[in-house]
């Protein structure tokens, strides 16, 4: 099971990064676990400056904006 975090304040643009994620993993069967972090000293421990942004297994994927569904895919099948 992969452990995606989902980094940012908890605007809008976070809840949709969090869907994204969501859909994506269900629509390839994958089972993940889904953390939304928005302590902001947890964000800058990863180095993060501008949110929303995605950490999938510790390693920053994506930062600054919503990804696609592609994008979502991509990371979770890899």
């Amino acid at each position: 099971m992969k452990t995606i975090k989902v980094l940012g304040t908890g605007c809008a643009k976070c809840k949709n990064t969090v869907q994204v994620l969501a859909d994506s993993a269900q629509a390839l069967g994958i089972e993940v676990k889904i953390e939304k972090i928005e302590d902001l000293p947890q964000i800058m421990a990863y180095g993060v400056m501008s949110t929303p942004a995605v950490v999938i297994d510790e390693t920053v994927v994506h930062k600054g904006g919503v990804p696609t569904q592609d994008q979502a895919t991509q990371w979770l099948q890899g």
